[in-house]
This record gives C-alpha cells, structure tokens and sequence, in this order.
C-alpha cells in the first residue's frame, strides 16, 4: 500500500464521494459507513488494510451519478487469457545440435524454445528438397521438410537475439558461398567478354565470305557462357517476384527471415498483394512448380517452389491477427506456422559471462554444413520414374507408431469439436510430424529408412508445438484481455478519468489499444467483471456511452 490517502486516491480518477440523491435507497449504510470503514473511527488515519474484501460500496462518479447497479462491488479478477503451456524441452532437438542450443540459452539467459524452434526449421532449410519424405508404406505422398516457425514473446525477451545465434551456421554457409561465388563472378566477366571478341570476330568473317559470294558463312563459334548460379539460403526483404527468380536458381529452396514476421502478414493480407499472397501459400508445400509470365521479364519457371519462413512477433500483435485472420483470410496462411513457441517468462536470471562451448559448435556447425550438400544416395534416398524427387520411408516400428498418431489426429480434427482455425492448424501437422522425423533421422547421421526414434521425438515436439498453438488461437479468442488490462493500467496512471469514453482510448493510440474494436471488447469484459460501468445518455442521433470506474480499480 501506498502513502496515498482515500481522498488523494479517488481524486485522482475524478471519483468522489456524494449524498446520495433525495428519495434513493440508502445502501450498506451509506456514504458515511463506507468513509467509516476507509478511515477508521473518524480518526483522519488511512487504514486501508481494514476494508473487508468482499464489502461495498457506495461511492458514485465525479459527475454526480450513482452507479446504476446500486453499490459498487468488489470486481471479478481477470485472467492473462493465457492457457499453461510446457517449456521446451531438449530431447526435442537432434543430438548432434541438443548441446549447442542449450549453450546458446544459458548463456542469453532466455528459454530454450527461442533457440529451438529456429533451430528446427533451420535444419529443414538446410535439408531442403535434397531429400523428402513418404510417410506411408506404399503411397507416393511426399513432403518436402521445410517448415514455418514463429516465436512470440515480449519486447526485450531475446528473442530475436537468440534467432540470429540459431541461424548463424546458415548465414555462415552463405557467406563462404558469397566468396566463391564473387570469384566465379569474375571468372564469367571474363568468358563473356572473351565471347564479345570472338562474336565479333566471327560476325567480320561472314562479310568477308558474304562479299565473295559465300551464300551460306561458315564460321562457327561456341555458345555464350552461361552467368553462375547465385547459391542462397536465406532472404529477407525481397518481392516475390524477386524471390522466384532465387529459387529457379537455388531450386532446393531457401528459408526466409523476418523479425517482425506479423508485418510481413497483414502486408499480404492486402488485397493489391495477393498474387504475392498465394505465392507464398503454394511455396510451404515445397513441392509444387510455379512459373512466373511476366511481359517484361519474361518466363520464369521453377520447379519446385519451397520456402522455409522463421520470425518472431509479440503477443497482442499475434492474438490480434489471429483473431483477424479467422475472419477475414480463411486461406489457412498463419495455420501453415506450425513450429509455434509462445513460452512463459521466466523470473529466474543470472549473469553467465564465459565463452561457447566450442566442441558443441563446431559439432553443430559441421551438422548444418553436411545437411546443406548431402547427398541422396550417402543416406540411400529411394526414387521412382514418376517423381524426381528423392526421398525416405519410415522403418516398420516408426511406420506403426505415426499410423497410430495419425490415426487420434484424423479423429480429433473431423470431430467438430475444435474451432475452426484449429482444427485447421492442426490438419496440417500431417507435413509436420513427418518432416521432423525426417530432420531428426538426418542431422543424427541415419542412414536408411527413418528410425522410431525419430519418430517419437518428432512426436513428442509436435505435442509441443499443439500446446502452443492451443495457448495462440485461445489468446485470439480471448485477445481483449490484455487491453483490458491495459486500460485499468491508463486508469490507475491517472490518463483516462471517470466519465471517459472508448474514443479517448483508441485516438491516444496507446500500445495495444490503437483498435477501435479491440478496445470495445476490452471494455466490455471490464463491464462484465464490474471494474467499470457504462453510463449511457441519450441523444438525438446515436446514444453517448461513457464509463465510470469502480473505485476498487485505484485500491
């Protein structure tokens, strides 16, 4: 408790005490006994610790108006609308980069899953289409291992930090590939000029046989060089018109990277982006040809569009498009981030100051580096005549234990008991699970059909995964919650006074509260758990609605 008397309290939010108005039902006693108990025997102390928790009471607003309901009662607590989700376990991630990340965690001193879950879809970029996988025994159903994350957490939580440590042995890879490429870039100005000079010479030694009388010049010359493939591995910026042309040159796919991955979101949400939209929805089966017809540029054809995509957002900013999302773009965009981390803030921070370990680096760097050139037949990657593609089957234990998984997933998704947006988000962990499976078995040296092992730690992660996935759409479903907070925050600041209206709120533009219709919602729920009340004047055109604070808001 502070210093603060009563009367500097309610002062503050523009409440005061007042008769109450001639005829009207005395209430617990009155104005008086309610003074009473905040003051104790009318001694002028502030004994606030005296007031019983669950009392009235009969304090009305600055402008003269009782509160409609009688009394104003102790209000209903609010929850953070946020379901218990697991922490990010370890055994989530292949042995050959488990120690490595957890290195990175305690030395940043931030959760693991925001090293983690990069780290996952990394692993799939750097997999690509190198190598697929067949889920079932016989059918020719591929997925291509590029997955899309996100990590949600707060401004200041590491997370993008901690991003960048986990993308480092990629960005490492393309930096060496930068180098040679700027050589081989060289070495092709040279060709090319090369063939400009014996273009030239050929081209003066038709006219000469043009000139004899030659009808048909004899003179040859070899074709022009073609210009070196560009090897890329992440993007960040870039249209994606731009990004098809990388992929036609870096047909294993490429992972894309934002920090502020919600931005990239709501930007094809709009309509004059939607070409770029279904782009980007074809490009995470990773699977699927895509060509470009452009009058300017020309034909551009790929064969097979495969973008991996990680980023990081803040909680409001999730919930919030989620919730707009559902209503408005149904084309299943944000289910396809099915490598989702929202964890919990931990209390607990020390100060590690010590160098990396370099044996776990060096030992997950070298995993990133093999992954990114391996070739199919080293693990003995199957083909057919149908499909270029090569790829892995599960061994028959595996094969049981995803049949068995899959099986409880077809069920709980058909039951019409999910909502919607989850049911779809959870369709799709049919890429999910086995394209974990697939990387586990990789990065960990297997060889040959993919092992029950990783099967089940690809399982045990996606039950993870569902956990947080489960806490994102319910945030969305319950998104006011955290405005609503934040309004009882402006209150106690003494920014938003009894009286106030929702436009105050929404034209200041405060953090989390810019929404007209967020800030209704939260409104409402803080109505409904009797933090505030809606006074409502009557008008010629639309009614005022104005809102008075219960008074235990500043307690």
């Amino acid at each position: 408790m502070t210093d603060e008397s009563p009367e500097e309290f309610l002062a503050r939010a523009g409440i005061r005490e007042v008769p109450p108005p001639p005829n009207a039902k005395k209430l617990n006693g009155g104005a008086d006994d309610a003074a009473e108990r905040w003051h104790g025997n009318g001694s002028g102390s502030a004994k606030h610790e005296s007031a019983p928790s669950t009392s009235s009471v009969s304090f009305v607003s600055a402008l003269g108006t009782p509160f409609p309901g009688g009394e104003w009662r102790e209000p209903k607590p609010l929850s953070d609308g946020l379901s218990p989700v697991p922490a990010f376990e370890p055994d989530y991630l292949p042995a050959a980069i488990r120690p490595w990340a957890a290195d990175i965690a305690e030395r940043m001193q931030c959760p693991l899953d925001f090293v983690g879950t990069p780290a996952i879809v990394s692993l799939g970029a750097a997999v690509g289409r190198r190598i697929c996988v067949r889920p079932q025994r016989e059918t020719d159903w591929t997925e291509a291992p590029n997955l899309w994350g996100i990590i949600v957490g707060r401004p200041g939580a590491m997370k993008s930090p901690a991003m960048t440590e986990a993308l480092r042995p990629l960005n490492r890879i393309e930096a060496q590939a930068r180098e040679s490429g700027q050589e081989a870039a060289r070495k092709f100005e040279a060709a090319k000029e090369l063939h400009h000079l014996k273009l030239a010479d050929a081209r003066e030694k038709a006219r000469k046989q043009l000139k004899d009388g030659s009808e048909a010049p004899t003179v040859g010359i070899d074709a022009a060089p073609t210009p070196p493939a560009r090897r890329r591995l992440i993007v960040n910026d870039t249209s994606y018109e731009a990004l098809g042309e990388i992929l036609a040159e870096n047909p294993n796919g490429v992972l894309a990277v934002r920090d502020e991955l919600v931005s990239l979101l709501r930007s094809l949400d709009r309509e004059e982006f939607a070409a770029a939209r279904g782009f980007f929805l074809s490009a995470w089966n990773g699977t699927s040809g895509y060509t470009f017809d452009r009058v300017i540029r020309g034909v551009t054809h790929i064969d097979a569009a495969c973008v991996s995509m990680i980023g990081t957002t803040q909680p409001g900013r999730m919930a919030d498009y989620i919730r707009r999302a559902s209503k408005e773009n149904d084309d299943g965009m944000i289910q396809r981030f099915g490598v989702l981390s929202w964890p919990d803030a931990s209390p607990d921070w020390k100060n590690v100051d010590r160098w990396p370990d370099s044996n776990a680096r060096e030992r997950a760097w070298a995993t990133f580096e093999r992954l990114t050139s391996l070739d199919p037949d080293s693990v003995d990657a199957q083909s057919d005549k149908f499909d270029a593609l090569r790829f892995l089957r599960l061994d028959p234990t595996a094969q049981a234990a995803f049949d068995e998984w899959r099986g409880n997933l077809e069920k709980s998704v058909r039951t019409g008991d999910l909502g919607p947006a989850l049911e779809s988000h959870l369709s799709k962990y049919r890429k999910l699970v086995p394209s974990l499976a697939l990387i586990n078995h990789l990065a960990d040296d297997g060889v040959g059909p993919i092992r029950e092992a990783s099967l089940l730690r690809a399982l045990a992660a996606a039950e993870y995964f569902e956990a947080h996935a489960r806490r994102a759409y319910g945030a969305a479903l319950n998104a006011e919650a955290p405005a609503a907070k934040a309004i009882l925050a402006r209150i106690r600041k003494g920014e938003l006074r009894d009286g106030f209206n929702a436009r105050e709120i929404y034209r200041a533009a405060w953090s989390g509260l810019s929404d007209r219709e967020t800030v209704l919602g939260a409104l409402e729920m803080l109505e409904d758990a009797g933090w505030l009340a809606a006074r409502i004047e009557k008008t010629p055109g639309r009614d005022r609605v104005s809102y008075l604070i219960n008074p235990w808001a500043i307690r």
